[in-house]
């Protein structure tokens, strides 16, 4: 199974707002994993590991 690295850059403001519109309705919740940047080789290594991906796993660039 190939896996992929994915980033979101041509989404617009009116498409979020109606899709958390529409996710809010249906009691929708993301599953997000966040892994430190200084982990994105263990990170890397997971995603090519074949193991099952649900929902999306992040780097953490920063804290805020």
């Amino acid at each position: 199974m190939e896996r992929e690295i994915k980033t979101v850059a041509n989404v617009t403001r009116t498409d979020v707002r109606e899709m958390l519109a529409l996710a809010a309705t249906a009691d929708i919740r993301p599953t997000v994993d966040e892994v430190p940047l200084e982990q994105a080789n263990d990170a890397l290594a997971w995603l090519g590991s074949g193991e099952a991906v649900r929902g999306a796993r992040v780097l953490r660039v920063a804290t805020a």
